[in-house]
């Protein structure tokens, strides 16, 4: 199955390009993923949220799992993460969205599969983009055994 991330945005920033690129080459299917960017929306604060979740929700199909990432989600580990991913990708077509500036509706918080949190902070998305790269591959090397994680 495969692996899309979502990202409500800009492109990559140039100074963190670089390191994204260097954990999207490690990756090999299924963790491997392609990007899709969809430009902000034009409006603020709730009309943005609802205009952005519009058009989140045209492009998921209805069997698609999707993970929102969300500080009002639930944490997880490393090899939790794993696992999931793991599970899902084996039957699934999984969509991981990063929401724009001010989230996503209500609504479409609801349609997630999965609501994540890589904490109660909130970090810009630019750095968001490459915690989630790294943990992706994380996430490939413990479901194979790899050296990269250390418990």
């Amino acid at each position: 199955m495969k692996l899309t991330v979502i990202s409500v945005g800009k492109k990559h920033d140039r100074t963190l390009e670089s390191a994204i690129s260097d954990f999207e080459r490690r990756l090999k299917s299924p963790f491997s993923f392609d990007w899709r960017f969809l430009p902000n929306s034009n409006f603020e604060g709730e009309k943005a949220r609802a205009e952005e979740s519009i058009r989140l929700e045209k492009i998921l199909a209805r069997d698609d799992f999707v993970i929102l990432l969300d500080e009002r989600g639930k944490n997880l580990s490393s090899p939790e993460f794993s696992q999931l991913l793991s599970e899902k990708l084996a039957s699934k077509n999984v969509k991981i969205v990063i929401g724009g500036a001010f989230g996503v509706s209500e609504e479409f918080r609801k349609r997630a599969d999965f609501v994540w949190s890589f904490s109660k902070l909130v970090f810009p998305h630019q750095i968001v983009r490459l915690i989630l790269t790294e943990q992706i591959y994380r996430a490939q090397e413990i479901a194979k055994g790899g050296k990269y994680h250390h418990e």
